[in-house]
């Protein structure tokens, strides 16, 4: 099974504890990058720490979870090999897996109050379709963007 991943800010706390308890009554194994609240800090740090942990684990998958969720998927899709997915809706999650192959899902903790977290279990267990089709074909487009950018110059 995939391990999960959990980070989230100040404005993400909450949610981010909700959603434990859910892996937790699946029997989803994971681990909190950041257990502790803390007013004050910053969704670059908490999305940096998610985001290489999953390109360290390469199977690995993480929920990041900041006030608008905008800044945790900027930062997270900095770092090659993460595909974050800022996501409101049952479409976009099941899309995001199916589709995008995402390895991070990426909540807001201001707008995603009343998330049905079943939904957000369920996007562990969805998919990618890839094969040698057409969505794997574009994720190898983007690996090749992201290889043409990383590169640092001397």
């Amino acid at each position: 099974m995939v391990k999960i991943y959990l980070g989230a800010d100040h404005a993400g706390f909450k949610l981010k504890e909700e959603i434990k308890q859910t892996l937790s009554f699946g029997n989803i194994k994971f681990e909190d990058l950041t257990p502790n609240y803390k007013e004050g800090d910053d969704y670059p740090d908490v999305a940096l720490l998610v985001a290489e942990k999953i390109v360290e684990e390469k199977n690995g998958r993480g929920i990041l979870i900041c006030g608008s969720g905008i800044g945790m998927s900027i930062v997270a899709n900095k770092v090659p090999g993460v595909r974050a997915a800022l996501v409101s809706n049952s479409d976009q999650l099941d899309l995001s897996r199916r589709h995008n192959d995402a390895n991070i899902l990426v909540l807001s903790g201001w707008w995603c109050k009343d998330c049905d977290l079943s939904m957000i279990k369920s996007w562990f267990f969805t998919h990618f379709e890839g094969g040698s089709g057409k969505h794997q074909a574009r994720l190898n487009k983007i690996k090749r963007i992201e290889e043409k950018y990383s590169k640092t110059s001397s």
